[in-house]
């Protein structure tokens, strides 16, 4: 368990939190959720003891292991299955197959496994970091963001680890579905506290939205109380028979808890412009080809008509050629063999990350946004800026100073400033945090145009897709349905061969000869016995040894209450202080008791997993 007690954090003028206080508990998995910038990743590193906090405490177990997700890469082997093998706990660095089993869960194919780590992109570097952590057999998971380099694949596979995980979990992510699939509790940064709610997301904000409504007819209520009051005690001060009820309401104005009104929070608030197009098709796609390598076709003769109003989604692993193909939509790329055409008055807005570096460095955001507009209109581009959260000076900003989120926001500003009729988006929740995703989301859903998104988020898969262009295998092909329509008729190829793998695995332990299996099952038996009856009798000695030290503590606790009495000052002073080292020991006695029990749990899991895979339930 960790405990978090009256932590206060601030960067300069900037009020992260202040006089926080909650509680992890044995398995609790919490999802950290909260606004961009309000401290959800400070809150993490200062957990981890990587920052420093201003005020407060946070008190942890001794020996309890904290696995933290870094995004800064630093390898030292040559080989990633050597490198992920680092992860493992010191007695199990032999285990391979564990670290393997891991890594294709996260995407990476066999051939890879001896490759060097350096030789791979970014985000298969940081999935590298994730799979150490994963392996770790941590008391506490951290993880900020573990799925922004994942593809849905692997998002998928890793909300089944992460719901099988024994120990603790500290999840920030902006995929509310990938949140709600694995989180027991969520734990909320809100106008500067917290509040950690049993429960998912959508349990969490219902509750801050009735609390905050409460709250606001309170303070409404307060103030007509007050009102009332203060006309009664002017109209009536001078009239002495009355002065008795003056006095009251006096009395009850000044025990009148005083409640401001709460500041509007920021939010993004999209809107998209729609351009009337009086067409049925915004885009015929006829037999396209394209490839980096000739050897690598990415888009073999592929054939599409997307209609005016379509939500088409685009769906498939990383690396497979999604953004490939919505340039080829853009116009940002030529197909090499096929053609794309497009009416002259179909008008797109085009999203991806890659975009910010067509941003002009030097300019403000207010001058990046006019730039698009039609007119040119200040007034018109200022009311942008502040949809996007670049209210006041926010928005004379230079573009040279601003994160990748707020460049983020300022492409997505310029689309919403110009009027399109066909939106085509790659991967646009990455920056935004849980709020400005479901902004997004209703967003794309009011929108009177055609839309075509790439994402990973299976809660935009499954609120918006009417169509599917999918990624599987060595093909690019259509789903005339939505996502759910698809798992239930085609599904993902790559999960029906892990489920294949692992039944054949258990068949071939079926096949064993007898002998051998009688011979693993006992050889397990005796591993469980040696290692976990040591763990029993810690258990059962500090079970013993808190009984009788909270007995001996009641027994002083009573004894000090008849001393007081007596007032035998001297038996008091010695009272006092073995109460006090009474405590002490106490505590210390708990949290022995707790990491011995903490590590029989997963001792048992481990041996008990082994025994299942034998087909010993």
């Amino acid at each position: 368990m960790i405990a978090v007690e009256k932590l206060s954090k601030s960067y300069g003028k900037q009020i992260l939190f202040e006089d926080i206080s909650f509680k992890i508990n044995l398995k609790d998995r919490v999802g950290v959720v909260g606004r961009n910038g309000n401290g959800k990743t400070t809150l993490l590193r200062m957990i981890n003891g990587e920052e420093e906090l201003d005020s407060g405490q946070i008190i942890i177990p001794k020996f309890y292991r904290i696995g933290y997700l870094k995004q800064k890469i630093d390898f030292s082997e040559e080989s990633v299955i050597s490198e992920t093998a680092k992860g493992l706990p010191p007695s199990e660095q032999s285990q391979l197959w564990k670290a393997e089993k891991v890594l294709s869960g996260l995407g990476f194919e066999k051939q890879d496994f001896f490759r060097n780590p350096y030789d791979f992109s970014a985000g298969f570097q940081v999935r590298i970091n994730l799979a150490k952590v994963l392996l770790s057999e941590a008391n506490l998971l951290l993880l900020d963001e573990p799925n922004n380099f994942l593809d849905i694949m692997s998002i998928r596979w890793l909300s089944q680890f992460l719901k099988g995980w024994t120990g603790e979990i500290m999840l920030i992510t902006h995929d509310r579905n990938f949140m709600d699939k694995v989180v027991t509790h969520t734990l909320g940064i809100h106008r500067k506290k917290v509040r950690k709610l049993q429960g998912n997301t959508k349990k969490y904000y219902t509750q801050i939205a009735q609390d905050e409504e409460t709250y606001e007819k309170t303070r409404l209520n307060d103030e007509r109380k007050l009102r009332e009051a203060e006309l009664f005690i002017t109209r009536f001060r001078a009239k002495a028979r009355l002065g008795g009820l003056v006095q009251s309401r006096i009395k009850s104005i000044e025990k009148m808890e005083k409640r401001e009104k709460l500041d509007k929070i920021r939010s993004l608030d999209f809107s998209f412009k729609t351009k009337s197009l009086h067409s049925k098709y915004v885009c015929n796609v006829s037999n396209i080809s394209f490839s980096f390598e000739p050897q690598k076709p990415l888009i073999n003769n592929f054939t599409i008509s997307i209609q005016t109003k379509d939500r088409i989604l685009v769906i498939g692993k990383n690396g497979k050629g999604k953004t490939t193909l919505l340039k080829l939509l853009a116009g940002f790329l030529e197909p090499q063999s096929g053609t794309i055409s497009t009416p002259l008055a179909v008008s797109a807005g085009y999203y991806e990350q890659a975009n910010v570096h067509d941003l002009s460095e030097n300019n403000t955001v207010l001058e990046e946004i006019a730039s698009v507009l039609p007119d040119n209109d200040p007034k018109q581009a200022r009311y942008i800026c502040g949809l996007m959260m670049f209210e006041g000076n926010n928005a004379l900003k230079r573009i040279h100073v601003l994160s990748g989120g707020e460049k983020s926001r300022v492409i997505l500003g310029k689309i919403i400033a110009f009027p399109t009729n066909l939106l085509i988006l790659d991967e646009p929740t990455n920056h935004l945090d849980l709020e400005s995703s479901d902004a997004l989301l209703a967003a794309l859903d009011n929108f009177a145009g055609t839309v075509i998104l790439v994402t990973h988020n299976e809660m935009f898969l499954h609120a918006l897709s009417e169509r599917l262009i999918i990624f599987q295998g060595d093909e690019v092909r259509v789903h005339e349905g939505n996502y759910q329509s698809f798992l239930e008729k085609i599904g993902w190829q790559e999960e029906a061969k892990k489920v294949y793998e692992s039944k054949k695995e258990y068949n071939n332990l079926k096949t064993f000869d007898k002998r051998d299996l009688r011979k693993k099952r006992s050889e397990l038996y005796t591993e469980r016995s040696k290692i976990l009856k040591p763990l029993e009798k810690k258990i059962n000695e500090f079970e013993l040894a808190i009984e009788t030290e909270e007995a001996a503590l009641n027994k002083m606790n009573n004894e000090i209450i008849e001393v007081t009495k007596t007032k035998e000052s001297a038996r008091i002073v010695e009272l006092s202080k073995n109460i006090h080292s009474s405590k002490t020991k106490l505590d210390f006695l708990l949290n022995e008791l707790e990491e011995v029990f903490t590590r029989y749990e997963k001792q048992k899991s481990i041996i008990e997993e082994k025994l299942k895979e034998l087909g010993v339930v």
